[in-house]
């Protein structure tokens, strides 16, 4: 008897991470990952960009550098973190300044968080301990790894915020 495949049908509209890069519709971007690699047990801290079929459900983005990339893009403020702290009730969140706990920058000095698209990786209901803010962002450079995200060069993640809506699925598949 085969194994049952956890994993719906893949969709032509889905972005799927392979070892060659992310397989967007009908094109290949190339892309950075998390420098821990992939995994399929997630921890706050660890590096990896988890497996699964995540979902785009929010797309942010720096007003004083680039115009609305989407209708339902939401701008960055100065006060505007994310919440990393499994100890806080909004761990794995949007928060704003000034906050008690352990957060990012969602507002930086350099380009990455420019345009970020974001996943449901932990989230709505976030386990403490499993991870936070699973991005697709702008690379600092080719091959450089993140902290667990998914990045791109500018132009290629400009390309995809363009054709992506929310609910768009993200397909992580265990690559070892």
């Amino acid at each position: 008897m085969p194994a049952p495949n956890p994993q719906p049908p893949r969709r032509m509209s889905d972005l799927v991470l392979t070892k060659q890069g992310l397989r967007a519709l009908g094109q290949r971007l190339a892309c950075s990952i998390g420098k821990g690699g992939i995994s399929r047990d997630k921890r706050e801290g660890d590096g990896a960009t988890p497996t699964g079929v995540h979902r785009i459900v929010g797309m942010l983005y720096r007003p004083d550098r680039i115009a609305r990339p989407a209708p339902w893009a939401e701008p960055i403020g100065p006060r505007d973190l994310w919440s990393d702290d499994g100890r806080d009730l909004h761990y794995n969140s949007h928060v704003t300044a000034p906050y008690g706990f352990s957060h990012e920058h969602l507002r930086r000095a350099d380009p990455l968080y420019d345009l970020v698209l974001v996943l449901d990786w932990n989230w709505p209901e976030a386990v403490a301990g499993k991870g936070s803010a699973i991005f697709m962002h702008q690379w600092r450079r080719p091959g450089y790894p993140t902290e667990g995200c998914i990045a791109f060069c500018r132009r290629d993640l400009f390309w995809l915020a363009s054709r992506v809506q929310p609910g768009s699925r993200v397909i992580v598949p265990d690559l070892t």
